[in-house]
């Protein structure tokens, strides 16, 4: 045996050293098999510092080709990923097996308040839906301007936070209030509701907080932070809604 050839046998060997064996349990439902769901354990060979996205792509390319589940990025930032890891909504491909003690079952199964399609993918209709219902785009009057609508970083900062937003719907559904009543705006859709309300080039504002003040709007909230706690982008969710409920108060934004 030459020795690059060895060398590259020694690389390999030093290389699955640090692997461990994870246990991942996945939630599973095929309507076109059964109307039955069902936990299913998949054993794999693991990193301690890959993320549960590369878990369920191993299982998927080496194990078991039906199982189904969105992604796209796979950096954080298309939001595609997210579902439920070890009981709390999280975006797989931002989750680090390291971090979810592996040396216990790692359940994964589909975010909350959304129906089920198959597997760890859901109905995303309703949730898109209430977000187009809140008007997330500039509204402006008159003539289409000769130069860009200038803003300066005193205002731009009012509403930097919330336009972080990547839409995957953690917050939303790890909301109780959108569990029991699916006709709830949702976090997500009063936080991109709030990036235009308190933007100063926009001229919709009071529409959409008028939107907002119905029975199924920014009143609904209950107030649990679960929202805030849930977002991978560490928007301070709880804190828009209450300036939202402010706003409509006061007319003031």
């Amino acid at each position: 045996m030459t020795t690059a050839i060895m060398d590259k046998v020694e690389e390999a060997g030093a290389a699955s050293d640090h692997l461990i064996t994870v246990t991942v349990r996945v939630r599973r439902f095929n309507p076109e098999v059964s109307a039955d769901v069902v936990w299913q354990d998949f054993q794999l060979p693991m990193d301690p510092k890959e993320r549960v996205l590369d878990a369920l792509h191993k299982i998927k390319w080496e194990q078991d080709g039906t199982l189904t589940f969105r992604r796209s990025c796979a950096h954080g930032i298309c939001g595609s990923d997210a579902m439920r890891i070890n009981g709390k909504n999280r975006l797989a491909c931002k989750t680090l097996i390291k971090d979810l003690n592996p040396a216990k079952p790692i359940t994964v199964e589909p975010i909350k308040g959304l129906t089920v399609l198959k597997d760890l993918v859901v109905d995303m209709d309703p949730f898109f839906q209430a977000y187009r219902d809140v008007m997330p785009f500039l509204v402006t009057t008159g003539n289409e301007p000769t130069r860009e609508r200038l803003q300066s970083a005193e205002d731009r900062e009012r509403f930097d936070d919330t336009t972080k937003c990547i839409l995957c719907a953690a917050c939303t559904s790890s909301c109780p209030v959108f569990w029991n009543d699916g006709q709830y705006f949702g976090p997500a859709a009063i936080v991109n509701a709030h990036r235009f309300i308190f933007d100063s080039r926009d001229e919709a504002g009071s529409q959409r907080l008028e939107i907002l003040n119905d029975r199924d709007g920014v009143w609904r909230c209950r107030t649990t932070f679960n929202c805030t706690d849930a977002c991978p982008r560490g928007i301070e969710v709880t804190k828009a809604i209450q300036e939202v409920k402010r706003a409509l108060i006061t007319r003031r934004y």
